[in-house]
């Protein structure tokens, strides 16, 4: 707006208009002639720009700009803005009379008289020094901020406005995303999601909990532009202006999958360890337990057999007896099932061709079986030789086997198969090694997570009450871990289950199997004899004794190593000595050896109730397995004085006396 001067106010009005600009000390205002020449000067302009009046008047305004200004005629071009459009507005540095810059804001007006013709400029000029300090205090840490946020690549760190479309996007974004900005700015966030979290709505409910709480924070699967899922873990912030209204919210993910597969790994292995930690504490009861029950099935064998023979005249109470006797058969399955679970079983592992010992027993499989089951075996061309039991690996295949028809109802196709596998310091249950895989794979009703975490655990079973003993696939695990392997079960509701058992690799080749010779029994001893029987349990000892002497021997009684050292020191006639082996104080391989000792000439029988001795047995002395009855005592006693190579005598019952038991 153009200012016309008003020649005709009084001076007292002139007087006041001159107090008032000369009181004004914020802004620098004066006048200029036509030409630019300065004519009036007030207290601001020499506030901030230096000069006195008596030093400006009469001098070009154009000394406030800088060197640059001057020679582009940015002086000039402001007062031909200022005539011809009738203001002029501009902001850029001036330069005080020290030298030193600041920036302004300047306004110039043409000063016109009523007949429009032009007198002077009207020049308004403010130190905005300060503010353009911190407005560019401001530019640059927005521009730093601006840098670092996008410098930042392990994160994705980018805004949504409140529809939750992205509106920017970083440099972690695109790496761990991979759109480029141009792809991804204005498009809906939910794209990052999973079809199925889509469906259930988790965008809008993140979206909708930062905007009532605040912050929103999770863990989750997100899709990748290629279409790959990675674990991320994403915040939402809401934002809000000054006023309080949301213009958006900022997101920040970071991918985890790295973090979320190790700490997946370490609860594996904790699982794993916890399992295993279990499942050693339950073998170390249950040989416990199997060496108690067959102390007391001893007892009951063998006087059940003293009774029949002195009730041989009564049918009825024979007949009793019979039935009792094969209860205790069934209880001594029962129990080497349990030491075959707790790793106690004794084992004579050779070298085996797995290929060799399938198709050995592959009618018998199939006899047992029944008809509606067909049998595959799949093996390659060239399989290395196992390092196993191969009595206790048939043993075992029976029992996957029968499990497998079972699980099928009957009907159904297995699968036996075998590969060659080596084991690295990765797997932690397995020694680092070579192994064969040997697996048994039906098409059977499977098991959920909560049976197959229990399925080789003893005398837990799926089958009906009377249909299985639980031992099965425990014996299966006892077995292939005592032989330096692993047992693997995978299976899935309504799909089937393969077992896996992992065998070490043998470094010798597999004998050829001769036919075995004839067992022929060990001739009977001669004479009667006095025989010691050393045990601690009373019930054992006492029907040790009582069958001793039924055969005709004279029976003595120690229930300690003690008594029985007492009882030879103080020179008593021993002619052989039946002693137990797990006694408090004194073991029975511990009395052997001070027996040994003092008298070298007295042969041994260590009696035990695992099939395996314990740590610190000594493996030397002939071995009679618990229980036993009167025809394992005769041949144990027979074949000490006849000088018998060390074999051990076999129980009454045999681990294969029931096959069909099961985790399953």
């Amino acid at each position: 707006m153009e200012r016309t001067e008003r020649f005709a106010a009084s001076p007292s009005e002139e007087r006041r208009y001159r107090l008032l600009v000369d009181a004004i000390t914020d802004y620098a205002i004066y006048m200029l002639d036509p030409d630019g020449v300065i004519v009036s000067w007030n207290a601001g302009a020499q506030r901030f720009k230096g000069y006195t009046e008596p030093e400006i008047l009469g001098e070009h305004f154009s000394r406030f700009f800088t060197e640059p200004d001057r020679d582009a005629g940015l002086p000039q071009k402001a007062l031909a803005t200022a005539a011809a459009e009738g203001r002029f507005e501009t902001e850029g540095w001036r330069v005080r009379k020290d030298g030193t810059r600041f920036w302004a804001n300047a306004v110039i007006d043409p000063i016109r008289l009523s007949t429009g013709e032009l007198v002077g400029y009207a020049k308004i000029t403010r130190d905005l020094s300060e503010r353009r300090a911190a407005e560019e205090a401001l530019r640059q840490s927005e521009e730093q901020f601006r840098l670092l946020v996008n410098g930042v690549t392990d994160y994705a760190i980018f805004m949504l406005d409140p529809e939750g479309r992205v509106t920017n996007w970083n440099s972690g974004a695109q790496r761990i995303k991979g759109y480029r900005p141009d792809e991804i700015v204005g498009q809906h966030f939910s794209r990052f999601y999973t079809p199925e979290d889509r469906q259930r709505g988790e965008p809008q409910r993140g979206l909708t909990t930062a905007l009532v709480e605040g912050r929103f924070e999770t863990e989750g699967w997100r899709v990748r532009k290629d279409g790959t899922r990675f674990c991320a873990h994403v915040v939402i912030e809401r934002i809000t202006s000054d006023a309080g209204v949301v213009i958006g919210f900022a997101k920040i993910t970071r991918d985890v999958t790295e973090r979320a597969e190790a700490q997946r790994a370490l609860d594996e292995a904790n699982e794993a360890l916890v399992q295993s930690q279990k499942m050693e504490a339950i073998g170390q009861l249950t040989g416990g337990i199997a060496h108690d029950f067959n102390n007391l099935l001893t007892a009951v064998l063998g006087s059940l057999e003293l009774a029949r023979k002195r009730v041989a005249d009564d049918p009825a109470v024979l007949g009793l007896i019979d039935n009792a006797l094969k209860g205790v058969e069934r209880g001594a399955s029962l129990t080497q099932r349990m030491l075959a679970f707790a790793r106690r079983q004794d084992l004579e592992p050779r070298p085996v061709d797995l290929r060799e010992l399938v198709e050995g027993m592959s009618a018998f499989l199939q006899r047992s079986l029944g008809p509606q089951v067909t049998i595959t075996a799949r093996f390659p061309e060239r399989l290395a030789p196992v390092q196993a039991d191969p009595v206790q690996l048939e043993t075992a295949l029976l029992n996957l086997f029968v499990n497998a028809r079972d699980a099928m109802d009957a009907s159904g196709e297995i699968v036996v198969e075998a590969g060659e596998e080596i084991v690295t310091d990765a797997v932690t249950d397995l020694p680092p090694g070579r192994y064969v895989r040997l697996a048994v794979i039906d098409t059977g009703e499977g098991m959920d997570e909560a049976t197959l975490a229990r399925a080789a655990e003893p005398f837990f079973t799926t089958k009906g009450i009377g249909k299985g003993t639980g031992l099965g696939l425990s014996m299966v695990h006892g077995l292939v871990r005592q032989s330096g392997g692993r047992l693997v079960i995978k299976s899935r509701k309504g799909i089937g289950s393969t077992v896996e058992l992992w065998l070490p690799q043998s470094l010798d080749v597999p004998p050829v199997v001769a036919p075995e010779p004839e067992v022929t029994r060990p001739p009977a001893a001669m004479g009667p004899m006095v025989i010691l029987a050393v045990d601690d349990d009373g019930l054992v000892l006492m029907n040790t004794a009582a069958m001793l002497e039924d055969l005709g021997h004279t029976a003595l009684e120690a229930f300690s190593g003690n008594e029985a050292l007492a009882l030879l020191r103080a020179g008593q006639r021993v002619d052989l000595v039946i002693t137990d082996h797990a006694m408090p104080h004194m073991t029975g391989s511990q009395l052997a050896e001070a027996i040994r000792a003092e008298w070298p000439g007295i042969p041994i029988v260590l009696a035990t109730g695992y099939a395996e001795l314990p740590p610190g047995g000594d493996r030397s002395l002939q071995k009679l397995a618990k229980p036993f009855g009167m025809r394992e005592l005769e041949a144990a006693v027979a074949e000490a004085m006849a000088g018998a190579p060390r074999m051990p005598v076999q129980p009454h019952a045999t681990a294969g006396g029931e096959a069909a038991g099961n985790g399953r």
